[in-house]
């Protein structure tokens, strides 16, 4: 089974920096992208950032602040999230993607279990 696990979330300040960490195993990930979605309470879950051979992808309201990569392995993928919101606050998923970044939620094929991010004063 591949097994995806997320690391990095925490609790900061607004105007404050996280990195969260997205590491795949199990399967190869060379046809995959890889994306970051975060759901807070109540809300849908939604798509912040994805990368892929093609490129990368942010969610308007992230862009200018959060940056995604990836390591030489290709298997982890990294979220810088700086000058933090308190609207960042959520849960935040890794997932992968067959083929080219989408960000939509149904065409995610694995999801990790999520971190917590929260930014308040």
């Amino acid at each position: 089974q591949v097994q995806i696990v997320e690391s990095g979330g925490g609790s900061v300040q607004p105007g404050g920096s996280l990195s969260l960490s997205c590491t795949a195993s199990g399967f190869p990930l060379d046809l995959y992208a890889i994306g970051w979605f975060r759901q807070a309470p109540g809300k849908e879950r939604e798509g912040v950032s994805c990368i892929s051979r093609s490129g990368t992808y942010y969610r308007d309201s992230v862009k200018g602040r959060f940056t995604i990569s990836s390591a030489d392995a290709k298997n982890t993928v990294y979220l810088q999230m700086n000058n933090l919101k308190p609207e960042d606050t959520a849960v935040y998923y890794c997932a992968l993607e067959r083929g080219s970044c989408s960000l939509d939620y149904y065409n995610m094929e694995y999801w990790g279990t999520g971190t917590q991010v929260t930014v308040s004063s």
